[in-house]
């Protein structure tokens, strides 16, 4: 049979670009990958009926590993405290010596209401090829697509924000050789621990 390295035009995926990252032998030097291009993006939120959700998940009290993944939920009346931000983005083909899929970034919000803080909603937008887009940033929503909802990741502690309070968070994504997880963790106003340390709750399994 013929070797099948090198040889496809384009290379289309739904998943991870762990997945377009390990299809990228296949691709001819000037193939492309569908999508070529996605951004992660994040806001602090108020959303005290999916908070109270998770804190109602176990019978007997709610579980610490509750608040260490992150919940697929579309997001009805909750409050955003600032613009959404982008977060990390992935482009493809990926040509770089090393591909090195992990990411860290500190993110700055201004609160101008009194509000708890129940966690972050994560949010993406994806260019599948040239101009064409599918997104659900609540500013650039694709009209009638309910195939994906956002990403909640709670704080394990509500935290109290005042108008003119700084939210400051870090967001890691982490891979190793099995598995690609996220972790986060609230500097300020109030610091937290490190959410889903070491993957030791939520993580996804990565594609040998």
């Amino acid at each position: 049979p013929q070797p099948i390295h090198n040889s496809a035009k384009a290379v289309v995926s739904t998943q991870s670009t762990g997945c377009l990252d390990g299809a990228q032998r296949l691709l001819k030097d000037d193939g492309v990958s569908i999508p070529c291009e996605y951004t992660s993006y994040l806001a602090p939120i108020m959303c005290r009926r999916v908070y109270n959700n998770i804190l109602k998940q176990n019978p007997d009290g709610p579980s610490p590993e509750s608040f260490h993944m992150g919940y697929v939920v579309r997001l009805k009346n909750v409050w955003v405290f600032d613009k959404v931000k982008p977060c990390f983005t992935f482009r493809h083909p990926n040509h770089a010596a090393v591909m090195d899929n992990s990411r860290h970034i500190s993110l700055e919000f201004t609160s101008d209401i009194e509000a708890l803080l129940h966690g972050f909603a994560g949010y993406f937008d994806a260019h599948l090829y040239k101009d064409i887009l599918i997104s659900i940033h609540p500013d650039t929503h694709s009209p009638d697509m309910f195939s994906w909802f956002p990403m909640f990741f709670p704080l394990k502690v509500a935290t109290l924000v005042r108008p003119g309070e700084r939210i400051l968070v870090d967001f890691w994504r982490v891979v190793d050789n099995v598995k690609v997880w996220y972790e986060w963790a609230l500097s300020e106003p109030q610091p937290q621990p490190i959410h889903n340390s070491e993957g030791s709750t939520y993580w996804i399994g990565l594609f040998s």
